[in-house]
């Protein structure tokens, strides 16, 4: 019987005509992948919409501001702290970052299968088997035997049918999407964090229109209290003074708790504790941004929303070319180079070299719709993709639509709400001048006075809708403005909250003596200077 190891020298000579067919086996593999650039899935075209030539409701006034800062138009720096504080700061942001590298990294570990993998391997053995079985098979050969390895393999899949290659465009348009997701959190934070403090300010207003009026009815309670002591005036004008007073009372509180709900939802989006949020100018400082000009065209490129929906129909599409390259055999080459002995001292000598290579093919012959069912699936998948990225632009377009009438209506009833008051300030004060002449009774005050006060109310939460329609309406139309945005993050230290003295509102809860009162806005009730004396 021949010798193993005797064998094994002789192949030895071999070597060279076996290594140079390897070789031509591996450039012919590899000239296939190069000029195999094909793929078996649908070729990706942008779908044909009917897209309109222009929006419905655009002003005629416009600006090209779609590729700046706009939130800077408001005029207020403390507002552009916030802002740069929370890009910075912000949770959703930081975990929409995080989403994006995960993307990138299933993208590399995707296109990884396109090149030969390269790895290495060592083994050791020592075994003993029963005598009798061992020298009836093999005479004169020790019964304990040692066997050390030590090698590097490779393998390669020939993409001859272009399947990871359509797994990695899928990837990576999967990954665009991603970032398309943090770009729309970008939006939705920029114009949150605007409406947000927009509110806050209209709040702001709010309180101090209620707590000036309740310091006017305060003082007009009190007058007709006195009058009616010295028999001036009948005790049920005193009830009604004292019924309008409580009725303003009851307001401040309810503004009071929405301005510290309204300051923790903001503290959260700059990433901080609850607490008090700084300010800067009142509403009625605050500019209005002009609108941003666009065409409904430029939307395709401009919203996030609807660039992530196309990139997730381009991943479906891919995924067909992927699960159609299931249908043809897979190739794949592997090979190895080490060296193997019975002595680990001897393990690296020439003459223990020992290598191998081989390919493989396999395919389908009868999957019983294994394969038909995943390319019916992709094909299913590709169809909701397509019906998705449709809905998204004709949604997107409302979405505009809804924001440039909004912006135009709020801002025509903004006008007739301060003709409103104004109407009524003048009816609260000719109702005064005829009940101090005795023409009127009190309850004609009383009405007048419990109209104007809502309607000073209305008034400032229509000065702050109509500021968030005007960032409404940036959120809608998007733009170069998301990358401004973007290049803010990381830029800009923590806002904090300036002492309560240094703002320009007094903090929530903090009574104003009547006598320090600010001015009351015009048409609220002044009670007349009237002396009483002792009958």
């Amino acid at each position: 019987m021949t010798n193993p190891l005797l064998f094994r020298i002789r192949t030895c000579t071999s070597v060279l005509m076996q290594v140079r067919l390897c070789c031509g086996i591996f450039a012919i593999s590899l000239s296939l992948m190069m000029t195999s650039g094909c793929t078996l899935g649908p070729k990706y075209q942008r779908p044909d919409m009917p897209i309109p030539e222009e929006f419905a409701y655009e002003p005629a006034e416009v600006g090209d501001t779609a590729n700046t800062q706009w939130w800077t138009q408001f005029g207020d720096p403390v507002l552009d702290e916030l802002i740069a504080t929370a890009l910075t700061n912000n949770y959703d942001v930081k975990i929409a970052a995080a989403n994006v590298e995960q993307a990138l990294s299933i993208v590399t570990q995707t296109r990884s299968a396109l090149y030969p993998q390269v790895g290495y391997g060592a083994s050791g053995e020592k075994a003993r088997r029963g005598d009798a079985a061992l020298s009836d098979a093999f005479p004169g050969i020790p019964n304990e035997q040692e066997t050390y390895q030590a090698f590097l393999s490779a393998s390669w899949e020939l993409d001859l049918w272009g399947r990871v290659r359509s797994l990695s465009e899928a990837a990576q348009a999967n990954m665009l999407a991603t970032e398309e997701v943090r770009r729309g959190v970008i939006l939705t934070l920029v114009s949150t964090v605007a409406n947000s403090y927009i509110i806050l300010r209209g709040l702001d207003e709010q309180l101090a229109v209620s707590q000036a009026t309740l310091s006017a009815y305060e003082q007009s309670m009190k007058l007709y209290k006195l009058q009616f002591e010295y028999g001036y005036t009948s005790q049920m004008t005193v009830a009604q003074s004292e019924s309008q007073y409580e009725t303003a009372a009851t307001q401040i509180p309810q503004i009071e708790s929405q301005i510290v709900q309204q300051e923790n939802a903001l503290s959260v989006l700059l990433g901080q504790n609850p607490g008090p949020i700084p300010r800067g100018k009142s509403i009625s400082e605050l500019a209005n941004p002009v609108v941003p000009a666009g065409l409904p065209s430029s939307l395709l490129e401009r919203r996030p929303d609807l660039l992530q929906a196309e990139q997730g129909l381009i991943a479906a599409n891919a995924q067909i070319g992927a699960a159609k390259a299931l249908y043809f055999p897979t190739i794949s080459l592997t090979g190895a180079f080490g060296n193997s002995s019975t002595n680990l001292s001897n393990l690296f000598r020439g003459s223990n070299r020992a290598w191998n290579y081989g390919g493989q093919i396999a395919g389908p012959i009868f999957s019983f719709g294994a394969v038909s069912g995943q390319v019916a699936q992709s094909e299913a998948a590709q169809r909701a993709a397509l019906a998705s990225y449709e809905l998204a632009v004709q949604s997107a377009f409302a979405d505009v639509d809804n924001a440039l009438v909004a912006n135009l209506k709020v801002g025509e009833q903004l006008e007739a709400q301060k003709r409103l008051v104004a109407a009524l300030e003048e009816y609260e004060q000719l109702a005064k001048l005829q009940y101090d002449s005795g023409y009127t009774p009190y309850s004609t005050v009383l009405q007048a006075q419990q109209t104007l006060f809502p309607a000073q109310l209305v008034l400032a939460e229509l000065r702050a809708a109509v500021l968030a329609s005007s960032t409404n309406v940036y959120k809608a139309m998007g733009g170069g403005w998301i990358d401004q945005a973007d290049a803010l993050i990381g830029s800009s230290p923590t806002v904090s909250a300036t002492p309560p003295g240094d703002t320009a509102t007094p903090p929530v809860g903090t009574a104003t003596p009547p006598g320090d009162a600010a001015t009351p806005p015009a048409g609220t009730a002044t009670p007349p200077a009237v002396t009483a004396t002792a009958p």
